[in-house]
């Protein structure tokens, strides 16, 4: 039986994880940290387990939020190269970007600057979503840039970020509200070469479907004008998959 998302977050990944604080500073409580979770941390589903260990870092790292993400800088570790190695290189960091998530939405310069790191190693989408619902209108302008930013991953982050059904993670209707900002964000990647962007773009429009097949329709009319690359033929195929099952 193959292993569970949730089994990677055993005691041992937590003994690991506490190591690797320690290692770049001594405010961290490891002990303390252990006996936050021990009794516990085992007996939990996956999105619980991310936040215990979040908050027991919380906890044990007695300083400013500002403060805090310097420390978590030092643990991240080297760029990931390509369009793989997120989930099975980066998944150790899965509790500090939920960290960033429950204690960031309201720092929108920090938690945006760390998120844009925390991607380049993991994903950073979670970590992203309170700031696109408390800070709308900023997180879409700032999705824009990264939608043409060099690294691939910072592209990917444009488009996974503000999707209305991301799984783990609440629905947030707010690019229904900046229509225009959404759809240059995927205009911006729907000619991506990467694999992973063009599975994100769709998936952004599938769910868009759900919600508002007219405003689907009007995104993907507007591509059809032109002459499709097959990065965007292949998007239009992957994102009308909803749109096809109602149909027959």
């Amino acid at each position: 039986m193959a292993k569970k998302v949730k089994d990677y977050y055993d005691l041992i990944y937590a003994e690991d994880l506490s190591r690797r604080l320690q290692e770049v500073t001594d405010k961290f409580d490891v002990q303390h940290f252990m006996s936050l979770i021990e009794s516990d941390l085992e007996t939990l589903e996956f999105t619980q387990r991310q936040e215990l260990l979040a908050k027991s870092i919380k906890e044990c790292l007695p300083l400013s939020y500002a403060d805090s993400l310097k420390v978590f800088e030092q643990i991240l570790g080297p760029e990931l190269e390509g369009g793989l190695g997120m989930f099975s290189e980066g998944y150790w960091l899965w509790p500090i970007g939920k960290y960033v998530e429950l204690y960031g939405g309201q720092e929108f310069e920090l938690s945006a600057a760390f998120s844009k790191e925390l991607t380049k190693r993991f994903t950073g989408e979670f970590s992203m979503r309170p700031l696109l619902a408390n800070f709308p209108k900023a997180t879409m302008d700032l999705l824009l840039a990264w939608s043409k930013d060099e690294n691939m991953r910072v592209r990917r982050l444009a488009s996974e970020c503000m999707r209305i059904r991301l799984p783990w993670a609440k629905k947030q209707m707010v690019v229904l509200d900046y229509f225009d900002e959404f759809t240059a964000v995927l205009r911006n990647l729907k000619d991506d070469r990467d694999k992973s962007i063009q599975k994100s773009v769709a998936n952004n429009l599938n769910d868009l479907y759900k919600e508002d097949p007219e405003k689907f329709e009007s995104i993907i009319r507007a591509w059809q004008e032109e002459e499709l690359s097959p990065s965007c033929a292949w998007i239009i195929k992957h994102a009308s998959r909803t749109k096809s099952k109602t149909k027959k």
